[in-house]
């Protein structure tokens, strides 16, 4: 459980320095900074990257959604949830403390900015209502579940579930960064309100309920669908995305 957890907690660490980093570092560096599309490749690298260093030690989550759909599943440990999470939103806040000693190292920097927290209303990029917001990350963990649990089936092709779930990720923030700035990581968004405070800590809760609610309905929708495929051990959920990178 030890290495599941550092697992976890460095994956989550590298999820949100990589792509929340990307954002507030790069995104609008002046005259080559790496807009929308390069935001979103960042978050996609940063699970693509890591599934393959570390999804054969914890199954790399690094989602307390992920967690919660895997159970929901059936595919998971009930009795690891709680230390998943626990390791998933710690090593959030400390890749958001590292972001925050870089980012604070220039001249005028201010959290006022937004340091990639997610919101609605008047904090959403796209100005997007609070309806708006909830059902983009309702729906888009729910169909981010969809590929995790369907990338790492028993029937699926092996070796490719981190790429298919990387890429997922991807084209999930080019669909949804102009309505909440993609969450659809509870881990990720806490992390970064800690920081901001104020509004971000208000608006927390949808990005905490929406993406843990979309991914039970995934998670009990792909058990109730695909019923007749053989169930993954747990051990089996770890080695599945690396068995043919090795």
């Amino acid at each position: 459980m030890t290495k599941k957890f550092a697992a976890e907690f460095v994956g989550t660490l590298w999820l949100v320095l990589g792509g929340c980093g990307s954002a507030v570092l790069a995104a609008a560096f002046p005259e080559v900074g790496i807009g929308l599309v390069g935001v979103s490749l960042a978050f996609g690298l940063t699970v693509v990257t890591i599934a393959y260093a570390l999804g054969h030690i914890s199954g790399a989550h690094l989602n307390p959604a992920v967690t919660f759909g895997f159970l929901a599943s059936g595919r998971f440990k009930a009795s690891e949830l709680v230390p998943y999470l626990v390791a998933q939103i710690l090593g959030g806040i400390a890749g958001a403390g590292i972001l925050y000693l870089i980012a604070s190292g220039k001249a005028g920097f201010d959290l006022s900015g937004g340091f990639a927290a997610n919101g609605y209303g008047t904090h959403s990029p796209g100005g997007y209502s609070l309806q708006a917001a909830f059902v983009t990350e309702f729906v888009m963990t729910f169909l981010f579940l969809i590929i995790i649990l369907g990338a790492t089936d028993v029937k699926a092709s092996k070796g490719f579930a981190g790429l298919a779930i990387g890429l997922g990720l991807t084209l999930i923030h080019l669909i949804s960064i102009p309505v909440t700035n993609t969450s659809v990581n509870p881990a990720r968004s806490i992390s970064q309100a800690l920081f901001v405070g104020d509004w971000a800590m208000s608006q927390l809760w949808l990005f905490i309920v929406a993406p843990i609610a979309g991914a039970i309905v995934a998670g009990i929708f792909y058990r109730l669908v695909y019923s007749e495929a053989p169930r993954f051990s747990d051990d089996k959920i770890q080695k599945e995305l690396v068995d043919d990178h090795q």
